[in-house]
């Protein structure tokens, strides 16, 4: 599948009930060949207005995250799990997580990045581990499959909790080493 079919058929898509309450498909945005992806759980308000990820407050406070530690958002992917806003921004449904999880899947196929980077718990249980915690295994690298994979805090919990903010950003430059660590193999 082209990145053109994927996309239009994401936007198409009217698999579960959010279809029919979004404004926009939020599909994702960046480098479609980039090493780095993030992968976000839903869309929110500002990201359904627009139809980009992370852009409301959250995502702003994100891209603070990427500028302080040196990464471009444009060298990156960025991407969620649901590309339509559950109502009222409340978690992602299993149900839709299964009939929306073939977008990211195939997103993931296209671009073959070598890191991916959970943003927020709901992620992290979905793509490293069901019973993934947030609080205890942030930062923390693994390999899955072709893939080394780790979770950060979700931006929205660092508006909420400020207290992680120095969590994030030491976890923030965990990801920009391995990211260097890739363009240091490659140059060898």
């Amino acid at each position: 599948m082209t990145w053109e079919e994927l996309e239009n058929e994401c936007k198409n898509c009217k698999k579960c009930e959010l279809s029919a309450t979004r404004t926009n498909c939020v599909f994702g945005c960046g480098n479609r060949n980039a090493d780095l992806m993030f992968v976000g759980e839903a869309p929110g308000e500002n990201e359904d207005m627009t139809g980009v990820p992370f852009v409301g407050r959250a995502g702003k406070l994100f891209d603070q995250y990427l500028a302080a530690v040196g990464i471009e958002r444009g060298d990156v992917y960025i991407a969620n799990m649901l590309k339509c806003r559950p109502p009222k921004n409340r978690d992602p449904k299993p149900e839709e997580q299964d009939l929306c999880i073939g977008y990211l899947r195939e997103q993931v196929r296209l671009i073959r990045p070598k890191l991916i980077v959970c943003l927020g718990r709901i992620s992290a249980m979905r793509l490293i581990d069901p019973d993934f915690r947030i609080t205890k295994q942030h930062g923390q690298w693994v390999k899955r499959g072709q893939f080394e994979m780790c979770a950060v805090y979700h931006p929205s919990l660092l508006l909420r909790d400020p207290r992680r903010k120095p969590e994030m950003l030491t976890d923030m430059k965990s990801v920009k080493a391995k990211l260097d660590g890739l363009k240091g193999e490659a140059a060898e």
